[in-house]
């Protein structure tokens, strides 16, 4: 990879990142260039040859341009190369959480780690998985593309509090209504009613 062409790719990120735009990253198809040591610990810490990346804003720039594709493998993207960030559970995390109207009308939004804005519902969708060990449910929802925020302990207390049954003859099954959707606590891949 020549100098030019790294620098071009970090001049693309910069104005991407000026304009408020995420990065068109799945549309970049550069060259593979390696690992370079870049990793997400499960506490949602980025860093760089086992040391954390202390500048918040650095990492959200790393976090626009972070692409997971169809190998199941994370990769941080440019137009002009693509290299490995070992992901120890998801990428983001979602920290924050805010509950609007009630019923089949509630919308569930949250914030993640890096400032991404998520609303739970057909295009951003909530799931639940299984903790091996524990035997206790994840939630996870996708922030965009592959990639996905667990929903911290805390804030996944806060929806257990928003659990109901889906309707009135259901007692047995519990869940929250997101975006026009009823979301079961219980384990799937797609968890839409």
């Amino acid at each position: 990879m020549s100098e030019a062409s790294r620098i071009q790719g970090l001049e693309a990120l910069l104005r991407a990142q000026s304009s408020g735009k995420t990065p068109p990253v799945e549309t970049w198809n550069p060259p593979y260039c390696g690992d370079i040591g870049m990793a997400i610990a499960a506490d949602g810490t980025w860093s760089y040859q086992g040391s954390p990346i202390g500048r918040t804003a650095l990492v959200r720039l790393f976090a626009s341009v972070l692409r997971r594709d169809d190998d199941g493998r994370h990769y941080l993207v440019t137009p002009a190369e693509k290299v490995d960030v070992a992901v120890a559970d998801a990428p983001f995390m979602a920290v924050e959480m805010q509950v609007d109207g009630a019923g089949p009308a509630q919308q569930v939004t949250f914030r993640t780690n890096v400032d991404d804005i998520v609303a739970c519902g057909h295009h951003n969708p909530l799931r639940f998985v299984v903790e091996p060990g524990s035997g206790g449910l994840k939630p996870y929802v996708l922030v965009r593309g592959r990639l996905e925020a667990l929903v911290t302990r805390a804030l996944y207390y806060d929806l257990v509090e928003l659990a109901a049954p889906r309707s009135e003859v259901e007692h047995d099954r519990l869940g929250i209504w997101s975006g026009g959707i009823w979301w079961e606590f219980a384990p799937s891949e797609r968890n839409e009613g």
